[in-house]
């Protein structure tokens, strides 16, 4: 009886055991710190693509909305694909953005990529109503006062507050200024390396593409 019961429980287990070992792995909660950018997905996936992005590109962002999802759910998620994101920056309100996105640790910045993006006709829009005299503080004074001028003109602090940061913790980033170079050189690196003249660009296994939408991507990404 015993050993009919035992037989009985492994044969109830064994369906649980194969089960937990088929999961698929999550590779949209692995991330990774690249030479110059911030990686998503597999880091073994076949296709390796590179999103070079402004977050003042308004073509950026109308990509952001249409292509993020499909990329992520379609292609990221099974392994197949994993991306990179680069930054070009194009003007200080970059700059500023691009710092906060990067402030802190590591493992936030794809949920503060995606909301500077999600949220770009609205805090970008600001700029219709920006006076002479606040677009003069963006270009003149100490880099730490000029960065600080753009986050509250354009929201930016209180965007971070939904993240998580402190307004000391934004000052914090937005005043480091060996930061702000290093950023700078990766973006000029990038250049020189990868050609990227316009926004948004995309680099394939390597090779930079000369297609900037969604509609030409995704026919790399799942060739016919």
């Amino acid at each position: 009886m015993k050993k009919l019961a035992w037989a009985a429980l492994l044969l109830a287990v064994a369906p649980l055991a194969v089960a937990a070992t088929t999961k698929a792995h999550n590779w949209l909660a692995t991330t990774a710190v690249t030479p110059g950018g911030h990686r998503i997905g597999n880091p073994a996936a076949p296709t390796k693509l590179m999103e070079f992005v402004s977050y003042t590109c308004p073509h950026c962002g109308h990509f952001f909305k249409e292509a993020d999802g499909p990329i992520k759910l379609a292609y990221v998620q099974p392994g197949k694909v994993s991306v990179e994101v680069h930054h070009v920056i194009r003007d200080p309100i970059d700059l500023a953005a691009v710092v906060l996105a990067n402030c802190g640790d590591p493992k936030k910045f794809f949920g503060n990529h995606d909301m500077f993006f999600a949220q770009q006709d609205k805090w970008l829009g600001k700029m219709d109503d920006m006076t002479a005299a606040q677009e003069k503080r963006w270009f003149a004074g100490p880099l730490p006062q000029r960065m600080r001028a753009v986050a509250s003109d354009f929201g930016f602090y209180d965007m971070m507050e939904t993240r998580g940061y402190s307004r000391s913790q934004a000052d914090a980033c937005l005043g480091n200024t060996k930061r702000i170079e290093a950023l700078f050189n990766q973006v000029k690196a990038d250049d020189d390396k990868y050609d990227v003249h316009s926004t948004p660009s995309f680099v394939v296994n390597g090779k930079t593409l000369d297609i900037h939408t969604w509609d030409e991507l995704q026919k790399v990404l799942s060739p016919s």
